[in-house]
């Protein structure tokens, strides 16, 4: 049974940080997704879970982190340095198969908010 259930999302200004969280079951991919109004939804980052290999978008890349909790099964997307065009919903995903943070994946949660102010 899929369960993709994120929280952290919020408002927060420019130059400021947020943690994402999902709980997540065990899959080969675990990855974050991000869509803003009247823009198409955007791979942001992935992490193999095998062996924690990360991806990112390049637009986040030095800004936000990628990682997983094994024994909690949780995902995490640190985010810091925000600027307002990262302003979007947020959505966990899973996949079973090739991992990067642009590839199809089959599973979603419901997502969470993230408003960054300029």
């Amino acid at each position: 049974q899929v369960h993709l259930v994120e929280s952290g999302g919020g408002s927060v200004e420019a130059g400021g940080s947020l943690r994402l969280s999902c709980e997540a079951s065990r899959y080969i991919c675990l990855g974050w997704f991000r869509q803003a109004p009247g823009k198409e939804r955007e791979g942001v980052a992935a992490i193999y879970t095998a062996d924690g290999t990360t991806y990112y978008a390049n637009s986040v890349k030095g800004r936000f982190t990628i990682s997983q909790d094994n024994a909690e099964n949780t995902l995490y997307l640190q985010m810091n340095s925000l600027k307002p065009e990262d302003t979007a919903m947020y959505y966990c995903a899973a996949s079973d198969g090739r991992c990067d943070y642009d590839v199809p994946f089959n599973f979603w949660g419901q997502g969470t908010q993230v408003t960054v102010s300029s």
